[in-house]
């Protein structure tokens, strides 16, 4: 019996229209069974995503930034909105190899910092969209000069972008997490975090923080950055829009996410 499920944001919860009117119905019929639910994102815990969290689970734990922040929902509403489990800083020499690197291929730059910080460099207007899909705004800064650490980076690439190049020119320490969202066809995002970070880490971090093995889990995605939760957890769930090689690795594949997927994925738990 799955006892707690992860769920991606992008292309999972959210499609091109947002999210399906007909998943929050679903969401409360499997939280009534005592089931729990996390996001599991790459998106920071901020904005639309935050929202997004206290509508799945008000008063659980969630991860964010493709696994480096885990936050735990207040219990009381007297309490912070949102407090941080954890949170894994990248090493310092390597991401400032990262940006230097981003910034010789002429690559849209984000930094997020572990105080919660969201800066950008450059003028890119795929930085501009992308502050509206998340419902936050930047702050232009030298990302090689911030007074917080940061705990991820991401390179938004175009079609014509030189990712090949920024990929194999990476650090050792870091580790790449390229994922898509719908709202942004044709652009890749690719996510750094500290080597070992992912969102398979944060998977184990929350599971275990509710007493519960990955074998107790579900997980429901869309991307290739899903796929070692599909794999590790005791049921995993493709979406009908994710790439044959996460519908492969599936024990279960569902509709779509503008066909209710998420939903038909949520039902399926109630058994």
């Amino acid at each position: 019996m799955v006892r707690l499920l992860f769920v991606d944001i992008d292309g999972t919860l959210v499609g091109k229209e947002g999210v399906p009117p007909c998943v929050w119905p679903a969401v409360e019929a499997v939280r009534e069974r005592g089931i729990r639910l996390a996001l599991l994102t790459g998106r920071p815990g901020r904005g639309e995503a935050l929202g997004l969290a206290r509508r799945l689970d008000p008063k659980g734990l969630h991860a964010f930034e493709s696994g480096a922040v885990v936050l735990a929902l207040a219990q009381d509403p007297h309490d912070p909105p949102a407090t941080p489990l954890l949170v894994q800083a990248l090493p310092q020499g390597a991401a400032k190899e990262a940006v230097r690197l981003a910034r010789r291929l002429g690559l849209p730059l984000e930094g997020y910092t572990a105080d919660g910080g969201f800066y950008v460099e450059g003028e890119s207007p795929l930085l501009l969209e992308h502050q509206r899909l998340l419902g936050l705004e930047a702050e232009g800064a030298d990302l090689l000069g911030l007074p917080s650490p940061l705990v991820r980076l991401q390179v938004l690439a175009g079609p014509q972008a030189p990712l090949g190049a920024f990929l194999e020119g990476l650090p050792p320490e870091l580790e790449a997490h390229v994922a898509e969202s719908p709202k942004m066809p044709g652009v890749r995002f690719v996510s750094l975090t500290q080597r070992g970070v992912s969102k398979l880490s944060a998977a184990r971090f929350v599971a275990e923080a509710y007493g519960l093995s990955l074998a107790e889990c579900g997980m429901v995605g869309d991307g290739e950055n899903d796929l070692e939760v599909i794999r590790a957890v005791g049921l995993g769930m493709a979406m009908g829009n994710a790439p044959q090689s996460v519908q492969r690795a599936a024990k279960r594949v569902v509709a779509p996410v503008e066909a209710c997927g998420l939903a038909e994925a949520l039902r399926s738990l109630l058994g």
